[in-house]
């Protein structure tokens, strides 16, 4: 006997179309194609029906990424591998980054700051490490001198996230002696973007 792969109807093996909906046939006896047995689903194997299980919902464990509840942020093998570890991070435009801390004359590389040093804690996976506000307090009373100790720290952290073994952190150090802060915010930031 063949079984319709559109409505399920038993053909004798001999017949092209289907005798319920008129639907082309393939050649020769075949299982129950999906689990579909006398108008209804095959329920008792999730082999003989495609994944779908009682409710004719997708199997939890063939469902190629979708969990229960829909996409899971978690790393596991219900999501084919994909992982969030950066909610809430967006890549930032570098030059439009320099030029806002340009315009507003230095108040928005505050704001760069302060982001900065938290988006690169979460991607560095230190999120006990100090906030970015504590740093721009402990950067004022110290008169800058702190901020040279967080572009070190920071260099490190961005060579922890890109996988390497550089010395981002005396280069960006280097940079902020010198008065080029900026330019180790850029690097940052880039390290970010690629991040996320």
């Amino acid at each position: 006997m063949k079984y319709c792969p559109n409505c399920g109807a038993q053909s004798p093996d001999d017949a092209p179309f289907c005798s319920n909906c008129g639907a082309p046939l393939q050649n020769g006896p075949q299982q129950n194609a999906g689990g579909y047995q006398n108008g209804t689903w095959n329920n008792n194997t999730n082999q003989g029906n495609a994944g779908y299980n009682q409710n004719m919902g997708y199997n939890p464990n063939q469902n190629a990424g979708y969990n229960q509840n829909n996409w899971n942020g978690a790393p596991n093998q219900n999501n084919m591998g994909y992982n969030y570890p950066n909610p809430g991070i967006t890549p930032r435009s570098i030059p439009v980054c320099v030029i806002l801390s340009i315009v507003t004359c230095g108040i928005y590389g505050i704001y760069w700051l302060i982001k900065l040093n938290d988006e690169i804690n979460i991607l560095a996976n230190d999120p006990g490490a100090t906030s970015g506000g504590i740093v721009f307090l402990l950067s004022i009373v110290t008169c800058g001198i702190y901020l040279f100790y967080w572009l070190y720290k920071m260099g490190e952290k961005c060579d922890r996230i890109k996988g390497t073994s550089s010395s981002s952190g005396i280069l960006y150090l280097i940079l902020g002696i010198v008065g080029f802060s900026i330019i180790s915010y850029c690097l940052m930031q880039d390290t970010i973007n690629k991040a996320v």
